[in-house]
């Protein structure tokens, strides 16, 4: 067994370190897919994935971390600590439910202590087809060059013009703007791509190697930065289905806390686009699929949307002092990872929950 606090990492390199150990302690093979770039130490990057389970599972639970870099910290907790979990892994083992753990879908992202990928793209903004006109934000198009000004920290003009918008639209607008997703500024936050991503490309091949048995999938995709401090909000991850709906909230609701939902506006997440479930429709078809967002509280939802300002301000700007530079990046972990045991635990007690309340929802439809 692991300590909760241990499961967890303040960088990249020991969060893969642990993981790739505990695929060993657990007697796992681990596939390894290699990053084209290098960490910010110099360090291999790779999105890692161990099976534990037959590989021909019928009834399959994902469990992914880092889709967004910084938010890693999280999910490689959550992960590592299931690999030494023996109650867990028995209880997963006894229902015929394979697991598999996707570590680090962008790398390069946790890495560098960034939410996008090398590419400066939201990973769940990244799935649309590129072959069809791109969605167009004008809302953010209104925003972005108050939101990426010339100098940083922000002038109080600035922080003026940006109070004004907000007293005028509200913050839900504001956050709805800036994070439902644009196509249009490469630089700027919330940015979709002009095309497939390493991580998206490399995701959809996991997919394909791992899914395609499976002919009920669930899956857990671990993120942090919105709502209350180390709250673990469920967000329905699927597409606008009520058959899918009204399982996600029989596995993982109760009538005091249902599952949330973007589509009829019950969650702390804005209506995002490209979002990344879509590409469990397309690679792994045949499957009745089930999932939820994890997705716990760090900091208030301005002062995380100030930290990414800063950060695509810096990555714009790597002239900036490292001074700077250094401020900017405690800034970006602090919103998206909250750095103390009570933090810690209540990750991992909620994960668990919901990953024993996966495989029973799994195992019950049999």
């Amino acid at each position: 067994m692991i300590g909760v606090a241990e499961a967890f990492s303040p960088g990249y390199a020991e969060a893969r370190r642990k993981f790739l150990q505990g695929g060993v302690a657990a007697g796992l093979k681990v596939d390894t897919h290699p990053h084209p770039l290098k960490g910010r130490d110099g360090e291999a990057l790779a999105m890692d994935v161990a099976l534990d389970g037959p590989a021909d599972a019928k009834h399959l639970l994902i469990v992914t971390s880092a889709c967004h870099g910084v938010e890693g910290h999280c999910g490689s907790g959550v992960q590592v600590f299931a690999l030494h979990d023996a109650e867990w892994r028995d209880k997963a083992r006894a229902a015929g439910v394979g697991v598999l753990y996707v570590h680090a879908l962008n790398p390069h992202g946790f890495s560098h202590g960034r939410r996008v990928t090398q590419e400066n793209v939201d990973l769940n903004r990244n799935f649309v087809d590129y072959a069809q006109p791109l969605p167009v934000n004008e809302a953010y198009a209104g925003l972005h060059a108050l939101l990426l000004p010339a100098e940083w920290p922000p002038s109080p003009n600035n922080q003026a013009q940006i109070a004004a918008w907000i007293d005028t639209h509200g913050v839900a607008a504001y956050q709805a703007a800036i994070s439902g997703g644009q196509y249009q500024f490469d630089d700027g936050l919330f940015f979709g791509g002009k095309a497939p991503t390493w991580s998206n490309r490399t995701f959809r091949q996991v997919l394909r190697a791992h899914g395609q048995a499976a002919q009920r999938l669930a899956w857990i995709d671990l993120h942090t930065g919105l709502g209350p401090n180390g709250i673990g909000e469920r967000i329905f991850a699927c597409r606008d289905d009520r058959a899918a709906y009204a399982r996600a909230n029989a596995w993982w609701g109760t009538p005091q806390a249902p599952v949330t939902s973007i589509y009829d506006g019950s969650s702390t997440s804005a209506l995002l686009t490209g979002l990344m479930c879509t590409a469990m429709y397309e690679e792994c078809p045949q499957a009745e699929y089930t999932a939820i967002a994890l997705e716990y509280g760090t900091q208030p939802i301005l002062e995380v949307m100030g930290a990414l300002r800063a950060d695509h301000w810096l990555h714009a700007h790597p002239e900036a002092a490292p001074e700077l530079a250094d401020a900017i990046h405690a800034q970006m972990l602090e919103a998206f990872y909250t750095d103390t045991d009570a933090w810690k635990g209540q990750v991992i007690s909620q994960a668990r929950q919901a990953m024993f309340q996966a495989v029973d929802g799994l195992a019950a439809m049999s």
